[in-house]
């Protein structure tokens, strides 16, 4: 019986059966590292529908693995001398020896037992070792979360930042007001759907009911989810709407991305996150934060007033609800006033 260190033999026959047979200008038993990769890479956007986000996340993570194994990474061989348990435990010992978070190694041993279950998909390897590997265990760490009143100084402080900015400048000036109302809406979109940056600035307006309060959203892995929009988000949103439209940037009944920039274009991640400090420091709390604090306000909110972990989960999007459980955990405040509402002695 082989041990499971022990090379396999590369089997790199052509089958009717294979997915994604190589094109004839490349030859299976030649092809380098940095060809398949290519390939995978291929594959994850054609075939898997995965966004540039999380390709670029496999590039590096693979990529990060070729250097640690092979002298020459982009010329390297993919076979069973580099692909087997004890390469999967040096290149292990490698990300430890980096200091990761524990979540960065757990991603990476990931990227690279989908890679290589790629290879095995295309015959060119036999046995997966990085399936063998123990990967270290999640941490149980919690969220950071916002206060409700937390909460309440942030949704307020694009409109306090731009009568600052105003005070400063003398004078009223039309595109701060316009940028006040749009991030005040963003902000109120994201804590009251509980979206991620990404799934609210790629919001379209015809996916949006006001009447109802109801939105469709695309998240990951193109899944699509309903949620819910309070009454403060929907005076929000329609504020915006008004001025958007008074400013020629296009009216309710206009399909296409509901927030947009000064010129009607399509905003990015890094633009939200760069306001959002502004609006951190306005509101007088730690600039440390990010905008996807106000997702895990949400969820740990709604699980203290008594929601359920199902309909949170479903409310997220989240495909297991293990994923939920991490905001299980109980505020000190629910603490005070469930023991003040139920034990005999509390008063």
């Amino acid at each position: 019986m082989s041990h499971p260190d022990d090379a396999q033999v590369v089997n790199i026959r052509k089958s009717p059966y294979r997915a994604n047979p190589p094109p004839d200008s490349m030859d299976s038993t030649n092809a380098s590292f940095a060809e398949w990769l290519g390939r995978f890479l291929q594959y994850l956007r054609a075939e898997r529908d995965a966004s540039g986000h999380t390709i670029d996340n496999y590039r590096r993570d693979i990529l990060q693995f070729a250097k640690l194994t092979f002298e020459e990474p982009e010329t390297g061989s993919v076979s069973p001398e580099h692909f087997n348990l004890a390469t999967a435990r040096q290149y292990v010992v490698g990300l430890t020896e980096m200091d990761l978070a524990r979540t960065s190694m757990m991603r990476k041993i990931s990227s690279m037992r989908s890679f290589t279950r790629y290879l095995i998909r295309e015959e060119v390897l036999e046995t997966n070792p990085f399936a063998l590997l123990e990967t270290p265990k999640r941490g149980q760490s919690l969220p950071d979360v916002f206060s409700i009143d937390e909460v309440g100084k942030l949704l307020n402080a694009p409109a306090s930042y731009r009568q600052s900015v105003e005070l400063i400048q003398g004078r009223k000036d039309r595109s701060p007001e316009l940028a006040a109302k749009r991030d005040a809406a963003i902000l109120e979109v994201i804590y009251c759907g509980g979206l991620r940056i990404s799934e609210a600035i790629n919001l379209k307006m015809e996916d949006v009911d006001l009447n109802s309060g109801s939105f469709i959203v695309l998240g990951k892995g193109k899944k699509q989810r309903i949620c819910m929009l309070g009454p403060p988000a929907i005076t929000a949103l329609k504020a915006y709407l008004d001025i958007r439209e008074s400013r020629g940037l296009g009216g309710r009944r206009v399909a296409g991305p509901i927030f947009v920039n000064q010129k009607g274009g399509p905003l990015t991640v890094r633009s939200v996150q760069r306001s959002f400090k502004l609006y951190l420091r306005e509101a007088g709390l730690s600039e440390d934060f990010t905008p996807h604090i106000l997702r895990h306000s949400f969820a740990s909110h709604l699980l203290d007033a008594g929601a359920d972990l199902r309909s949170v989960q479903e409310m997220l999007g989240h495909a297991s609800l293990s994923t939920t459980q991490i905001y299980t955990h109980i505020s000190p405040e629910r603490l005070i006033a469930v023991y003040e509402n139920t034990h005999p002695r509390a008063n």
